[in-house]
């Protein structure tokens, strides 16, 4: 799963999925700068809603790690 391609930050990710025991790990990496956040999910939820969580969660780490660098 990725977004657009513009090159900046939070534009396009790369979403990964990897079952651990009885839950899903979903990882979402921003390609422009390779800063990555994880999440655990239920594994009954539906990939898109896990990986439509884990990008909301991948820019909201990457707003608060730019303004914080301000």
């Amino acid at each position: 799963m990725t977004g657009t391609q513009s090159g900046k930050p939070g534009d396009e990710a790369i979403v990964e999925f990897i079952r651990v025991g009885s839950m899903l790990k979903v990882v979402a990496v921003d390609t422009a700068t390779g800063f990555e956040v994880s999440m655990i999910g239920d594994p009954r939820s539906s990939s898109q809603e896990l990986g439509r969580l884990a990008l909301q969660k991948l820019r909201y780490a990457l707003n608060k790690r730019q303004q914080q660098a301000r």
